[in-house]
């Protein structure tokens, strides 16, 4: 046994009954039960202003000098744009069929009021930093708002963990695999150039981040985006029947739930919120921190941008990934696998299904999207890492980041060539411990968020120009810094 399979076991024994706990009784009530309320807190803000989100995220401006509006959209996207959308929507319909999609569907759905709440949070109480270049998030709006400094130090540990350790680990994984059974890249191969690559960018910065995930996500949205409308239009007389396998599979009905796969409702409903967070993040606590870099004139702009992404992430190129996948004989194998008690690796099965409609092109073009996608997450897991790691120790916190850049790159490296199950159930543990904790903060400070909006579309309605921030909005401006929206 390798040293890497003994710290795989040691892991799994420890996080696997944690983390079942958290998914099962905690964390899928709590994430959709907020994300309700927040949708009826809001008047349904996901319907009423979805034009209006579209729109702002090609006209937000900023000052040119810090990190702008869409910037910051393009380093949250660079996160949740990856291992989720390919790899995680083949994991939730193999482990909770069809249904799960439609589960997906719902999380993001009440997920997008949710991200514009803690988003929204993350830029009112934003704080300068030395390099021109905002901090915030959980950890900041946490100790802030409800001064709890013990509990945000708490969120700031947990999201190091998950997203400088796990998810990292997670993303390059996917990418290992996807370059081998693209190209028959060796897994240490892409794991030595993965760690180049990613210490070319992270050592210029959050802004060199935010630049670099402006040029790649867009690209790779889009290119995803055309390759899953061609397979669509082609594949049209089969669309209806899919559509009601999702549905029916949701609700305990079709040969998916009650057939010999064995399917059921509460698999569904647990696969498809689990992969669904994984995949947009809507409650987690990871989005403002990119969120709160941005350079905007009112927070809830920033809010509503950030909002859109949800839609963008899982809406439509997880839904991409769902239609390739259903719309091909791979499902087949699939439910055989299930029955026969066997595990499948997810990005093998969205190669092989994009293999199915376009040939030898659909598994290089996903071994090369998968590479974007995760590469492009992999930066955009730096810059939050950085900015919890610069909470934790203040003035120290440019030297701890220089110190901890080597052990991050350090798990680029074993995610690489570590199993596909030890890399998911760290993943999944470290996300439940960080969203729970993130989940019970912004329920005790949406009044807030919702002050903000109010104003926000008060001055809207008044035709006065673009909206503009003042603290005295809100009841204690004091808790925010000087300076910032003075």
């Amino acid at each position: 046994m390798t040293i890497i399979d003994t710290l795989e076991q040691a892991v799994n024994t420890v996080v696997n009954p944690v983390s079942g706990f958290i998914w099962n009784y905690i964390l899928t009530y709590l994430l959709l039960g907020a994300g309700l309320v927040f949708t009826v807190a809001t008047r349904g803000l996901q319907f009423r202003l979805l034009a209006h989100m579209a729109a702002l995220v090609f006209t937000e401006k900023g000052s040119g000098k810090g990190v702008s509006s869409f910037q910051a959209l393009a380093t949250s996207l660079a996160a949740r744009v990856g291992t989720g959308n390919l790899a995680g929507v083949a994991l939730a319909l193999f482990a909770g069929g069809p249904g799960a999609i439609f589960w997906m569907w719902m999380t993001a759905l009440v997920g997008i009021a949710t991200t514009f709440i803690e988003c929204t949070l993350g830029q009112v109480y934003k704080v300068h930093h030395g390099d021109g270049i905002y901090r915030g998030g959980p950890a900041y709006y946490i100790e802030r708002a409800l001064g709890q400094r013990w509990m945000s130090i708490v969120f700031a540990v947990f999201l190091v963990i998950a997203y400088g350790f796990a998810f990292c680990g997670a993303q390059a994984n996917t990418i290992a695999q996807g370059l081998e059974g693209g190209f028959g890249v060796p897994n240490w191969v892409t794991a030595i150039a993965l760690v180049i690559l990613t210490a070319v960018v992270i050592y210029g910065g959050i802004k060199s981040i935010a630049k670099t995930a402006e040029k790649i996500v867009p690209v790779m949205a889009v290119g995803y985006f055309l390759v899953a409308a061609y397979i669509l239009i082609v594949n049209y007389a089969q669309v209806p029947d899919m559509l009601a396998l999702i549905v029916k599979s949701a609700f305990g009905y079709g040969p998916v739930a009650g057939g010999a796969a064995g399917y059921a409702v509460a698999a569904a409903l647990k696969n498809g919120v689990q992969r669904g967070l994984f995949s947009n993040e809507a409650g987690m606590g990871s989005t403002p921190n990119a969120a709160a870099t941005a350079e905007v004139k009112h927070p809830a702009a920033q809010g509503l941008v950030q909002a859109f992404g949800v839609v963008i992430d899982t809406l439509i190129i997880c839904s991409c990934t769902a239609v390739v996948i259903l719309l091909s004989g791979v499902y087949d194998h699939i439910l055989q696998a299930h029955a026969a008690g066997q595990s499948l690796e997810g990005i093998k099965l969205t190669q092989d299904a994009m293999q199915y409609h376009l040939g030898a092109f659909g598994e290089w073009f996903i071994a090369l999207a998968i590479f974007f996608f995760a590469y492009s997450s992999i930066l955009a897991n730096f810059a939050y890492t950085e900015i919890n790691i610069d909470y934790l120790f203040g003035d120290l916190g440019d030297k701890a980041i220089a110190w901890i850049r080597p052990f991050l790159l350090a798990m680029v490296f074993i995610g690489s060539v570590a199993t596909l199950s030890f890399v998911w159930h760290f993943a999944d543990f470290a996300m439940g411990l960080m969203a729970t904790t993130n989940l019970v903060a912004i329920l005790l400070l949406f009044p807030i968020a919702l002050r903000v909006l109010r104003d926000y579309e008060k001055q809207r309605r008044s035709g006065t120009g673009d909206p503009v921030f003042h603290k005295r909005v809100l009841k204690k401006p004091e808790q925010v810094e000087p300076g910032i929206w003075d």
